[in-house]
C-alpha cells in the first residue's frame, strides 16, 4: 500500500486549482443510464471513485470515452457517456462494496428497465447509512423491492408512477436516486424535505438539460415531470466545495497565502463563516478564492448539519485545524455516527481531544508532533495530512487509498505550494 510522508513546518504559498466535485460527478454519471443519447460531462476529477463508477456503469452497458479537457475546459477530464441499451440490471457486490454512491444506479435502472438488482452498498466506515429511504421512496412510486442475499431486488413491470414523497429526514443519496427515477416515471413526482446540497442542484440542472422539467431547484421541494425519452446534453461539473474547504484549512494551518483557483465561495457559506470566526481570511477573486490568516487561530464551535449548514465532510478537517487554535472548540457531529475515528490518530500527534457522545472538545495545543498515523476513511485521512503540515518532524500517513477516493493529486498540489510531501510506493 502507498503511504504519504509529510515533514511539517512549511507555509503554503502559491496557487491550488480546485477539481470538479466528486459528489456531483458520481450521480451525473449515473444519469447516463436514463437515456440512449450522449451525455458529455466536463471538469470531471481524476479519482479512484470515478474509476469505480466507470467500471460499474460499463458493466451495465454504458459506453464511456474519457478525454482530456477540451473546448475551454482545460482542467479535469471530459467524459462522454452513452447507454444505447442496458446490458445488465445487476450491480454486483464486488464493485458496489468499494463505493456507497453505487446505490444510485437503483433508481435509474428501475426507471428505464423496470427491474434492478443492486448489492447493498459499501464505502467509508462511518456508521450506519441505511438505504431504507431509497427503498421507501421507490415503493411510493410503485416499485416492489425485496432484500435477498445482500441485494436489493426491485421490480416495476408496468413502469414507475409519479408520486408525492416526503423524506422523514434529509438524505442526499436518496434524493438523487428518486430524482433519477422520477425522470422516466409516468406523471409528476414531488419530493418534500429534499436535500438542498449544491450537488443536488447540479444534478437537477443536468436533468433539465436532458429534457426533464424540474422546478423548485435549490429548495426543499423538488417537482419533476416524467418524460418518455431524454435527449443529449453537455454539462460542466461544479467545483468541489469539500476540496475547497479542505485546502482553505490546510493553508490556514500553515499560516499560508494561497489562491484556490476555480473555487466558489457561494457553495460553502457555512464553512466560510466558521473559518472567518477562527481568524481565516477568505476573499473572492477573479480566479477563485484567496486564503490567508489574519492574526492567529481562534477556537470556534461547529455543528454539522445538512446543507446549508456546516458540512459533515469538513468536520474532521476543521477538528485538525482547531488542534492548533487558541482556546477550546466544541465540534458536534449530527449527520453520521462513528465519524470521530480520526481522533485517536490526531492524539498520536499530540492533539488534546475529548469525545463525549456526538461531541468532541478540542483544546488547542502549542505544537503537534509527527507520527505514524492511519487513515480510517476519506475525510479523516486528509485531516491527518492537515495536522501533519503544521507538526514538528515527519508524519507518515498509511492507507492513503482512502485519500485517493476523493482528492486528486493531493501531494502534487501541496508540493507545488511549498509543502515537503512525497508519496512512498508499496
Amino acid at each position: 500500500m502507498d503511504r504519504i510522508r509529510i515533514k511539517g513546518g512549511r507555509q503554503l504559498k502559491g496557487d491550488i486549482r480546485i477539481s470538479g466535485s466528486k459528489n456531483a460527478t458520481l450521480p451525473l454519471m449515473v444519469a447516463a443510464l436514463l437515456s440512449d443519447k450522449k451525455l458529455v460531462l466536463h471538469n470531471v476529477p481524476r479519482l479512484a471513485d470515478i474509476t469505480t463508477m466507470i467500471q460499474l456503469l460499463s458493466q451495465h452497458g454504458v459506453e464511456i470515452d474519457a478525454g482530456t479537457g477540451e473546448n475551454g475546459h482545460a482542467h479535469g477530464t471530459t467524459l462522454t457517456l452513452q447507454t444505447r441499451r442496458i446490458s445488465s440490471t445487476t450491480a454486483p457486490y464486488d464493485i458496489v462494496r468499494k463505493m456507497r454512491a453505487s446505490v444510485l444506479v437503483l433508481g435509474a435502472l428501475l426507471a428505464r428497465e423496470g427491474a434492478a438488482r443492486v448489492s447493498l452498498p459499501g464505502g467509508c466506515a462511518i456508521g450506519a447509512r441505511p438505504v431504507d429511504l431509497h427503498i421507501a421512496g421507490l415503493r411510493a412510486m410503485g416499485a416492489e423491492i425485496d432484500i435477498d442475499g445482500g441485494y436489493m431486488v426491485a421490480r416495476a413491470p408496468k413502469g414507475l408512477k409519479g408520486a408525492r414523497y416526503t423524506f422523514p429526514k434529509v438524505s442526499v443519496g436518496a434524493t438523487e436516486n428518486l430524482m433519477m427515477a422520477a425522470a422516466l416515471a409516468k406523471g409528476t413526482t414531488v419530493l418534500d424535505n429534499a436535500a438542498r446540497e449544491p450537488e443536488i442542484t447540479d444534478l437537477a440542472e443536468c436533468l433539465a438539460k436532458m429534457g426533464v422539467p424540474v422546478s423548485g431547484i435549490g429548495t426543499e421541494t423538488l417537482v419533476i415531470e416524467g418524460v418518455e425519452q431524454l435527449k443529449a446534453a453537455t454539462h460542466t461539473v461544479i467545483p468541489d466545495r469539500i476540496e475547497t474547504g479542505t485546502y482553505a484549512m490546510a493553508v490556514a494551518m500553515t499560516a499560508g497565502d494561497v489562491e484556490l483557483v476555480g473555487a466558489r465561495l457561494d457553495l460553502m457559506e457555512a464553512a466560510a463563516q466558521s473559518l472567518r470566526a477562527a481568524g481565516v481570511v477568505l476573499e473572492k477573486t477573479n480566479r477563485g478564492v484567496h486564503i490567508s490568516r489574519a492574526n492567529g487561530l481562534h477556537g470556534v464551535d461547529v455543528m454539522t448539519e445538512p446543507y446549508p449548514g456546516f458540512p459533515t465532510d469538513l468536520q474532521a478537517q476543521m477538528m485538525a485545524l482547531m488542534t492548533r487554535a487558541e482556546g477550546a472548540s466544541m465540534i458536534t457531529e449530527t449527520v453520521f455516527e462513528s465519524r470521530f475515528m480520526h481522533v485517536p490518530e490526531l492524539s498520536r500527534m499530540g492533539a488534546n481531544v475529548t469525545i463525549h457522545h456526538e461531541s468532541a472538545l478540542v483544546r488547542g495545543v502549542p505544537k503537534l508532533r509527527g507520527a505514524d498515523v492511519m487513515a480510517t476513511d476519506l475525510r479523516a485521512s486528509v485531516s491527518l495530512a492537515i495536522a501533519a503540515l503544521a507538526a514538528e518532524g515527519d508524519t507518515t500517513l498509511h492507507r492513503v487509498y482512502h485519500l485517493d477516493r476523493g482528492y486528486e493529486r493531493l501531494e502534487d498540489k501541496l508540493a507545488a505550494c511549498g509543502a515537503d510531501i512525497e508519496r512512498l510506493k508499496g
